[in-house]
């Protein structure tokens, strides 16, 4: 490692590299291929960062190329880079899809030594001849098992083909997939594997559970865990309808809440994402888009609104909590039938998935005890007068002792109804037309006199 990076890995606060900055810094110095495997959280970033950046020679036009699978990712990558590039006078510009290109094109005449980029952007500007790669000396794929997938595995190797014959390959990854032992064939270059996940230490504690919830229950379910102290989560929806359901709902009751989907503008994702890691929200919704490579630091929790349907999925939405040593709780929610579905997906992996309930504005292992109500007589109907002289008499011996049934009083003649005049009664005014008919009639007497 190089003497300026050495100090900065301790003013960042690093005691010791990780297993996957160890392994691969030799090889990749050495111009070697490689491909690294290494847990999620445990600086894959720096990894390839360092050993590549040693190798660049400022003002000496772009030589490295880093391929990410999403515009947050490349943006964050680029964020990373430019903070150890700095101390080599080493210049970054970022490329990714849905950004102004105009404004990328300008940056790339200020002939950046590094570019980081989407693949589709990158590709773009290489076909419009507005990217040149004749000096590139090494191309890093990251998230190497999304990005060599479909049409995205053509569009990586096109740009490849567009750098020089002999650039070195870097391969970087959480998961393996069967492309990652086939990379000598599509590539045409020996490709050497280093594999650290066995040997990484750097998870925190995390604990997997499962939340019976069903589907009509959920936005309610995540309104009362967010009553839980320093509660923030990750929530990850299968479908962006759904998850616009929730968003509208939760904005409607003054949730704090954001979304962060693929057809967002650039500026409302990079708002929403700033805003999560600041604190400002406590839910960020969003789909598998913000579930690889994102670093949201001491993170608490993550969210599974929509279960996973594969191994992969899983281990990339969990790998958001609990990094670089950070305690973390993943919480899946589902009814009974989807929890046994996601139990029977992840029985080959090491994660040990419990139940778990919300009691008391905290989360337990422990199944609440529903406490046993009093139950209370229901009032006898009485149906007859008898009836009611019993239930008075036995009422009566209870409470002062035996008692002389009452006798009946002679029923009395019932008195005449007397109306009675109604004192705050008002009279009702005679309308206009009748008191001038009396006042017409009066007048007429009184000229009958007159004569």
């Amino acid at each position: 490692m190089l003497k300026q990076f050495e100090a900065h890995f301790k003013d960042l606060g690093y005691t010791e590299p990780t297993a996957i900055q160890t392994a691969v810094y030799d090889p990749m110095v050495g111009d070697k291929n490689v491909l690294g495997l290494a847990p999620t959280g445990s600086g894959k970033t720096v990894a390839f960062t360092l050993p590549a950046l040693a190798n660049l020679l400022p003002g000496d036009g772009i030589q490295l190329i880093v391929l990410e699978p999403s515009q947050e990712l490349a943006i964050q990558t680029s964020r990373v880079i430019r903070d150890w590039a700095k101390l080599l006078d080493l210049k970054v510009a970022a490329l990714t899809g849905g950004a102004n290109v105009k404004r990328q094109t300008e940056r790339l005449k200020k002939r950046p030594e590094i570019v980081v980029g989407t693949p589709g952007r990158v590709l773009n500007l290489v076909s419009d001849r507005k990217l040149k790669l004749h000096l590139v000396s090494l191309m890093i794929v990251d998230e190497a098992d999304d990005l060599l997938t479909g049409d995205t595995l053509d569009t990586v190797r096109s740009i490849a083909q567009a750098a020089p014959a002999d650039v070195q390959l870097g391969f970087f990854s959480a998961t393996d997939t069967p492309i990652l032992h086939e990379l000598d064939q599509w590539f045409g270059q020996t490709v050497e594997r280093i594999d650290v996940r066995d040997q990484d230490d750097t998870q925190g504690q995390v604990h997997h559970g499962m939340l019976e919830v069903g589907m009509g229950k959920r936005d309610q379910m995540l309104k009362r865990l967010l009553a839980m102290p320093n509660f923030r989560a990750l929530v990850f929806f299968k479908q962006a309808n759904t998850l616009r359901k929730t968003a509208t709902r939760f904005y409607h009751d003054h949730v704090s809440a954001a979304s962060l989907t693929s057809d967002l503008r650039q500026v409302q994702r990079e708002k929403a994402l700033q805003d999560f890691r600041l604190g400002h929200i406590k839910l960020l919704l969003t789909t598998d888009v913000a579930a690889r490579g994102l670093d949201i630091p001491k993170l608490p929790a993550v969210i599974n609104y929509d279960l996973p349907t594969s191994v992969n999925e899983y281990v990339h939405r969990v790998g958001r909590t609990g990094r670089m040593g950070e305690p973390g709780q993943v919480i899946s929610l589902g009814d009974d039938h989807d929890l046994r579905d996601l139990k029977k997906l992840l029985k080959e992996t090491d994660y040990e998935l419990e139940p778990v309930y919300f009691s008391g504005r905290t989360l337990t292992t422990e199944r609440p005890v529903a406490t046993a109500k009093p139950v209370e007589k229901a009032p006898v109907a009485v149906t007859s007068a008898a009836a009611k002289q019993s239930a008075t008499v036995e009422a009566a011996a209870t409470v002062d002792g035996p008692v002389q049934p009452a006798k009946r009083k002679p029923r009395k003649a019932a008195a005449a109804k007397v109306e009675t005049p109604n004192p705050t009664k008002k009279k009702k005014h005679k309308n206009r037309h009748t008191k001038n008919k009396g006042m017409r009639k009066k007048w007429r007497d009184q000229d009958a006199q007159n004569k």
